[in-house]
């Protein structure tokens, strides 16, 4: 304290525990209460506070702390047994980092609240000093006030009125003076014995919450009410209440008022700020919290509350933040207590009958032991003494602010009044803030809604909807996530995905499920609590590790335990249940989960089930796209011809390609098929379009073909009923183009041919020589006449010979206006000379493909028959 003379000294030694901290607390505040620098109380306490942690929690050493007494001030000095190994320069500026961070915050707040402050190294130890100095105020002087002009003096009457109330212990009024007559109205005989709760008009004081029968217990209390006067009319007043004893001990509160807009008389001075020349922010939020305040909520959250465990020297702090119908408040912010565990929990804002019970009034418990479950967060912690107070804001209530001690009996109202001044400071912040996080995590869910109906709606595959539901939960929402599925309204509900952000994790997870049952399908909306996960892990754990502490147990079991012991550890927290509702049906449930004592908060269920009804839809129009597309198919594989015959001395390939994701079966068809012995139909044909409704005119062509042909009806015979079958079918009758031919292998090694050509391109032939040439005539097509008059054609194919037959696919294959064409097809046929029909057919369907470079839009089709030639020896 440099050349100041020590007049005082404290010392004391405080054990590396996280307990000593609220212990040095107390031993600061006790000592400068002894010397009577009430003033600074509260920056050494918090100064202290701040650097006994740093040297018991951070450090983890033992911590001294000396307080030095001088006529201008005090000097504080926190020692610990942790040497730095660099010593700072004088001249080097120091950067104390974020002042959020654990480390270094107590010299920002030294820098901030100290007149002096400093650090000094030996080899042993480090010292952390600070010193603040003693406002200077003239002797018998307590405030004063600045010199003001006369016309800025406050306004008073000719004679300033000041009503004198004594008040005795049971609340009614003892004494009243002249003044007091004159500004109400009452005569003393007409007030005297009353109790003042009568008079006053406003049950609840402003900005406190505190009644005012509360007030008048209080040592000093300064304040604006309403008066009820004689004439019922309401008088506004400022009010200083004082309790003192008599000459005997007997209590009783003097009660001084005058009108309120003569406050100026009673009303006590704003403590200025004092320093070393600069000016200190007198904003009481700053006050309390510090400057530089946190930017972030729950900085600023868990700022408070360890300035509020400080200010009453308590052991404990928490500070909860009301939901928005004001029935519940949400676990934000504590400290002594274990935050992991309680962090996002719930607790009722009526907890219990009468004002005690209910968060929107302060509240003194002297000892929770004599009243279980008064204040159910601190429920096994240890805690006896607590003091809640709301906060609140425009009269709305948006929190809660308790401290707690493990002494029983140590709050009055006087501890209440002090903690509701602090979180009325600190009300509107926190409110601020709570609401630019919400608006944070609104647009962040919007835009993690919008991604993920983006990415639902870009599959209907149900495998791939099931693993994106899981990966847009996790991390984003939860830790783990399993999602349940019912395939129909009897069906149990069967676990279909597990994940976690841990991939180690996913499997131990998935035999945990499996071992227990699944939660009810309740398709009431929102999300409900399961606790079936951590009961099963927290048993299977407790298993496991009875059983690697017997002397028998194996090494191998080793790793088994800690699998087991890190997935309950992973799914021991909170276990969330959403419902996946589509078309007003239970489709599956969407669990969700966190690790160890963990909490979800309101506006990630919230979320949660946002994203579950869309998941529920997208998970629903893949169970009914799946099924249709497998009606689809196996109607359409049931148009395809059962079996490719074998015909001897004959190669036969065909190759089929249907227009369309997800057909089977188009427009195009083709079959081959025994008539009777030694004799075989053949047939490929294209109905007008494609999709179903051409592959319907398929089936009625391809399975007539068959049956007419084995009626021993000629080929053009075949196709003039064919022709009736569909203009039979009316509006849905489409026209088709159709090749059709009888075929019987001779002796000889050769192939005779008999076929129609209805409308369809005309099948073409290679011979030996490579030369190409139609193998038929054009003859009109199916669907569109009556009268239909066809002649069959003989061809014969001698070893060696190729019949291409296609479809109009192959030979309109476009590439902006070039079109493949007969010529085409012609010319990548005349180079297929010696290949087997596979070949030929490869070829062709090669050719055609790298024609264009768009997929092709059209059915395409290819048959492909050759004789072979005779092996020679």
């Amino acid at each position: 304290m440099g050349s100041a003379v020590i007049t005082a000294r404290a010392a004391a030694t405080f054990e590396p525990a996280g307990r000593s901290v609220a212990t040095a607390r107390a031993f600061v505040r006790d000592t400068l209460q002894g010397w009577g620098y009430t003033d600074l109380i509260d920056d050494a306490v918090v100064l202290t506070s701040e650097l006994v942690t740093n040297a018991v929690v951070h450090a983890g050493t033992a911590a001294d702390v000396l307080c030095l007494r001088a006529e201008d001030g005090v000097r504080v000095e926190v020692a610990d047994h942790y040497p730095e190994r660099e010593v700072p320069l004088q001249s080097t500026a120091v950067d104390f980092g974020s002042p959020d961070r654990e480390s270094g915050r107590g010299l920002l707040l030294c820098a901030a609240l100290a007149a002096r402050w400093g650090v000094e190294y030996t080899p042993t130890r480090k010292h952390v000093w600070f010193q603040l100095d003693l406002p200077d105020r003239p002797v018998g002087i307590r405030s004063a006030g600045p010199l003001l002009p006369v016309e800025s003096l406050p306004v008073a009457d000719r004679r300033v009125r000041v009503a004198v109330v004594q008040i005795d212990t049971s609340g009614a009024v003892d004494s009243w003076n002249e003044d007091a007559s004159f500004l109400f109205g009452y005569a003393p005989e007409q007030v005297v014995g009353k109790q003042l709760t009568d008079f006053a008009a406003w049950p609840q004081t402003p900005g406190t919450s505190t009644g005012i029968a509360a007030a008048l217990q209080l040592s000093r209390w300064e304040g604006s009410y309403g008066f009820r006067c004689a004439d019922g009319r309401v008088v506004p007043v400022y009010a200083s209440h004082l309790r003192v004893r008599d000459t005997g001990g007997s209590p009783s509160t003097v009660c001084l008022m005058v009108r309120d807009d003569e406050r100026a008389v009673l009303q006590s001075p704003v403590r200025a700020p004092v320093g070393d020349g600069e000016s200190r922010s007198a904003d009481p939020f700053e006050v309390f919290i510090g400057s530089p305040a946190p930017d972030d909520l729950d900085g600023l959250l868990q700022r408070t509350v360890e300035r509020a465990r400080d200010m009453l020297d308590a052991d404990a702090a928490f500070l909860l933040l009301a939901t928005d119908d004001e029935t519940e408040l949400e676990v934000r912010a504590t400290t002594g207590l274990p935050s992991a565990r309680q962090r996002f929990a719930r607790v009722p804002v009526e907890a219990g009958a009468g004002r005690y019970g209910s968060a929107r009034m302060p509240a003194v418990h002297d000892d929770l032991m004599a009243v279980e479950g008064a204040v159910p967060l601190l429920g096994g912690t240890g805690m006896r003494s607590v003091v809640t107070v709301p906060l609140k804001v425009e009269g709305r209530l948006t929190g809660s602010l308790g401290v707690a001690t493990e002494a029983p009996g140590r709050y009055t109202n006087e501890e209440a009044l002090r903690l509701q001044f602090a979180a009325d400071r600190i009300a509107l912040a926190v409110e601020s803030a709570r609401l630019g996080e919400l608006e944070r995590l609104r647009r962040g869910s919007l835009s993690f809604l919008v991604e993920a109906s983006d990415l639902l709606a870009g599959t209907l595959d149900r495998d791939q909807t099931l693993a994106l539901m899981a990966q847009m939960t996790v991390p984003k929402l939860a830790t783990w996530c399993a999602v349940y599925t019912i395939a129909d309204p009897s069906s149990d509900p069967f676990l279909s995905f597990v994940l976690h952000e841990d991939e180690d994790l996913i499997d131990g997870i998935k035999a945990l499920l499996s071992r227990i049952d699944p939660p009810d399908p309740v398709p009431s909306p929102g999300a409900r609590v399961w606790g079936a996960p951590a009961k099963a892990a927290h048993e299977a754990a407790l298993r496991t590790s009875m059983r690697s502490l017997s002397d028998d147990a194996p090494l191998s079991m080793a790793n088994s335990t800690r699998t087991t012991l890190a997935t309950a550890a992973a799914v021991g927290g909170e276990t969330v249940v959403v419902p996946l509702v589509a078309r007003n049906r239970v489709i599956g449930m969407l669990t969700l989960g966190k690790p160890s004592d963990d909490h979800f908060r309101q506006e990630i269920l919230e979320l949660a089930e946002d994203l579950s009804r869309r998941a529920a839809l997208a998970l629903d129009n893949a169970r009914l796209y799946s099924e249709r597309t497998a009606i689809s198919q196996a109607l359409q594989r049931s148009l395809l011809p059962p079996s490719q015959p074998v015909v001897p001395n004959l190669e036969i390939e065909v190759i089929y390609r249907a227009a369309g994701e997800g057909n089977e079966v188009g427009g195009d068809f083709y079959d081959v098929f025994p008539i009777r012995d030694g004799v075989y139909g053949f047939a490929i044909g294209d109905v007008c379009g494609t999709g179903p409704e051409a592959a319907a005119v398929t089936g009625l062509a391809r399975h007539a073909l068959r049956l007419l042909a084995r009626e021993g009806f000629s080929g053009p015979a075949v196709l003039e009923r064919l022709n009736a079958a569909i203009l039979d079918e009316g509006s849905r009758s489409r026209f088709l183009t159709l090749l059709y031919g009888e075929l019987r292998p001779q002796e000889d090694g050769s192939a005779v041919l008999k076929v129609v050509c209805a409308g369809h391109p005309l099948p073409l032939r290679l011979r030996q020589d490579g030369s190409v040439q139609a193998a038929a005539e054009p003859q009109p097509l199916l669907g569109v006449i009556e009268d239909l008059e066809l002649y069959e054609e003989e061809i014969t194919l001698a070893p060696g010979d190729v019949l291409l037959c296609v479809t109009d696919g192959i030979t309109e294959r476009r590439e902006g206006t070039r079109m493949l064409g007969d010529d085409g097809l012609a010319e990548v046929l005349a180079n297929c000379t010696g290949l087997t029909a596979g070949a030929v057919a490869a070829r062709v369907l090669r050719a055609v493909e790298r024609f264009a470079a768009e997929p092709a839009s059209d059915d395409m089709a290819i048959l492909a028959m050759r004789v072979p030639e005779p092996q020679t020896l």
